[in-house]
C-alpha cells in the first residue's frame, strides 16, 4: 500500500515538473527576445546618429573657410565609429530574435532622424508655426512608437539554434525552394522592366531593393546565429553552408546598396524611406516566415496584433518622411567659375562638398531633390555667322563677325 501510494504521489507530481520546465524555456525565450529587440533599437539609434553627425560635418565644411577635406575632421571619424558601432549591434540582434521581429524596428532610426533633424534646424519658428510644420512629424513618431511597442510585445517566439544541420535543413525545404523560385521570377521580370523597357518606376526599384533585402537578412540571421554558437564555444565554422551564406549575404547587400544609390538619383529620400521601409519590411518577414517558420505554433490573436503593429509603424514612418521642405523651383543663372578671375572652390586642389540640398541626404537635416537641375548651369543659344549670311532666322540673338574691310 505504502508503494502504491507513494507512487501515485510521483505521477501527481509529474505535470507541474513539465509546467515549470515549459514556463523557464518560454521565459528565457522571450528574454531572448528582449535582448534582439534591445540591440536592434540601440544599433539603429547609434546609426542614426551617426549619419547625422556626418551631414552636419559636411554642412559645416562647405559653410565656412576650413581648407580640410571632411575625413580629416574628428566629428566624421566618430560619425563612422559610431555607424560601425550600429551596424554591429543591429548585425549581432539577428543571432537572438526572430527575424520577424528585428526587421521592422528599423522605423526606430526613421524617428531618431525626425527628432534629430527637428533638433539640428537652425531657423527660428513661433510656437503655432512650428507645431503647424512638424505635426505630421509628431504624430508619425508617436504612431511608430505605439507600433513598435506592438511589434516587441507580440513578436514570434521561434527560437532555434542557427547549426549548421539546422540552415542546411530549411535552405533545401520545399516551401522555401518554391518561394525562391518565384521570387527569382519576379525579379527577372522587374529586371527586365527597369533595364529594357526604362520603367523607373519607384516601386519597381524598390521591389528589386526588398526582394534582395529579404535575401540579406536572411542570410544575416543565419551567419550571426553560426558566429554567436561558435563564440559560445560549439564551433559552426567548418560548416560550408557557411561560407555559402557568407557570400551570398556580402552580394545581395552590395547590389541592394547599387539599386539604392540609382533610386536616389531619381527620387527624393523621404519617399525612398517611406516606400522602401514598406517593401522591404512585408518581403523580409514573409521570407522570415518560410525560412525560418517564425509563426508557427503562435496563436491567431499573437498574429493579428503583430500584423497591427506593422501596420501602425507604416503609417507612422509614411506621415514622418511625408513632411519634407518643398523643391526649390529651377533658375537660370550664369557659372560664376567660368568667368576670368573668379576664385573657384576646386582651386586648392580639395574637394569640399557643397552646400546643396541633395537628393539623397545623410540622416533628415536635408530631404529635397532634383539636384541635377540645381547643379546644371544654364545655357543660351548663340550662333556665329558671316556677315551678309540670310540663314538662321528667329534665333534670340546673332553675333556677327565683321571683317577689317568693313
Amino acid at each position: 500500500m505504502d508503494g502504491a501510494h507513494s507512487a501515485a504521489l510521483q505521477l501527481q507530481q509529474l505535470p507541474p515538473t513539465s509546467s515549470t520546465s515549459t514556463l523557464s524555456e518560454t521565459s528565457f525565450s522571450y528574454k531572448e527576445n528582449l535582448i534582439g529587440a534591445l540591440l536592434a533599437i540601440f544599433g539603429h539609434l547609434v546609426v542614426s546618429i551617426a549619419l547625422n553627425l556626418q551631414k552636419y560635418c559636411h554642412i559645416r565644411l562647405a559653410g565656412s573657410k576650413d581648407p580640410r577635406a571632411y575625413f580629416k575632421t574628428k566629428t566624421w571619424w566618430l560619425g563612422l565609429f559610431l555607424m560601425l558601432l550600429g551596424e554591429l549591434g543591429v548585425f549581432a540582434s539577428y543571432a537572438f530574435a526572430p527575424l520577424s521581429l528585428i526587421v521592422p524596428l528599423s522605423a526606430v532610426s526613421v524617428i531618431a532622424s525626425a527628432i534629430i533633424g527637428i533638433i539640428f534646424i537652425k531657423e527660428k519658428w513661433k510656437p503655432k508655426d512650428f507645431l503647424r510644420r512638424y505635426v505630421l512629424s509628431f504624430v508619425g513618431c508617436g504612431l511608430a512608437v505605439v507600433g513598435t511597442y506592438l511589434l516587441v510585445t507580440f513578436a514570434p517566439n521561434s527560437h532555434e539554434k542557427m547549426t549548421g544541420e539546422n540552415v542546411t535543413k530549411h535552405l533545401v525545404s520545399w516551401p522555401f525552394l518554391l518561394y525562391m523560385l518565384v521570387e527569382i521570377i519576379l525579379f527577372c521580370l522587374l529586371l527586365y522592366f527597369y533595364k529594357e523597357k526604362n520603367a523607373n518606376n519607384i516601386v519597381v526599384i524598390l521591389l528589386l531593393v526588398a526582394l534582395l533585402g529579404s535575401m540579406t537578412v536572411v542570410t544575416v540571421k543565419a551567419v550571426a546565429g553560426m558566429l554567436v554558437l561558435s563564440i559560445q564555444g560549439n564551433l559552426q565554422l567548418d560548416y560550408p553552408i557557411f561560407y555559402v551564406m557568407f557570400v551570398c549575404m556580402v552580394a545581395t547587400a552590395v547590389y541592394q546598396a547599387a539599386f539604392l544609390s540609382q533610386a536616389s538619383q531619381m527620387y527624393d529620400s523621404s519617399l525612398i524611406a517611406s516606400v522602401g521601409y514598406i517593401l522591404s519590411t512585408t518581403i523580409a518577414i514573409t521570407a522570415g516566415a518560410i525560412f525560418y517558420l517564425d509563426f508557427i505554433g503562435e496563436d491567431v490573436l499573437h498574429i493579428c496584433m503583430f500584423a497591427l503593429g506593422c501596420l501602425i509603424a507604416f503609417l507612422g514612418v509614411f506621415l514622418i518622411t511625408r513632411n519634407r521642405k518643398k523643391a526649390i523651383p529651377f533658375e537660370p543663372y550664369i557659372s560664376m567659375d567660368a568667368m576670368p578671375g573668379m576664385q573657384n572652390m576646386h582651386d586648392k586642389g580639395m574637394t569640399v562638398q557643397p552646400d546643396l540640398k541633395a537628393s539623397f541626404s545623410y540622416g533628415a537635416l536635408e530631404n529635397n531633390d532634383n539636384i541635377s537641375e540645381i547643379y546644371a548651369p544654364a545655357t543660351l543659344p548663340v550662333m556665329q555667322e558671316e556677315h551678309g549670311s540670310r540663314s538662321a532666322s528667329g534665333v534670340p540673338y546673332r553675333v556677327l563677325e565683321h571683317t577689317k574691310k568693313e
